[in-house]
């Protein structure tokens, strides 16, 4: 807990991009890429103005972005960048594949009163009647 001078508490924010492990494979065409350098901003001495070490990436395919100046070598930050686009990317197919099997489960039909799969005729004939496919089979004894 950050305390200030004010005696108002404050806590920091923080964004958490979840790196993925790389045995997991997404396909990042280079073609689906724009790749910025820009002067990184803030504390570093003499080195910050000099070199364009922050890397910017986005993936025009769907308007991701990653950004990354944590590092003083160009070739770091644009593999942490690279990395963070991958997880960004992960997680959208995730949350796609959530979406699917989330209608799916959606047009299932609820175990209710009335909502049944087959239904049994026993008297005075018998018959099997499968309310999903629409399908009727009568079973005839001598």
């Amino acid at each position: 807990m950050i305390k200030p001078s004010d005696g108002i508490l404050r806590s920091p924010a923080f964004f958490v991009s979840p790196e993925i492990d790389d045995s997991i494979e997404i396909i990042i065409k280079p073609e689906d890429l724009r790749i910025d350098t820009y002067r990184s901003s803030g504390k570093g001495g003499q080195h910050v103005n000099t070199t364009d070490s922050a890397v910017r990436i986005t993936h025009l395919a769907t308007g991701l972005v990653a950004a990354c100046q944590n590092e003083r070598s160009q070739h770091k930050n644009k593999d942490r960048a690279m990395s963070m686009l991958r997880s960004k990317l992960y997680e959208l197919e995730l949350e796609k594949k959530k979406e699917i099997s989330k209608k799916q489960e959606d047009s299932k039909l609820d175990s209710d009163f009335g909502s049944q799969i087959r239904s049994y005729v026993l008297q005075p004939y018998r018959m099997v009647k499968d309310h999903r496919r629409k399908w009727k089979s009568a079973m005839w004894t001598a």
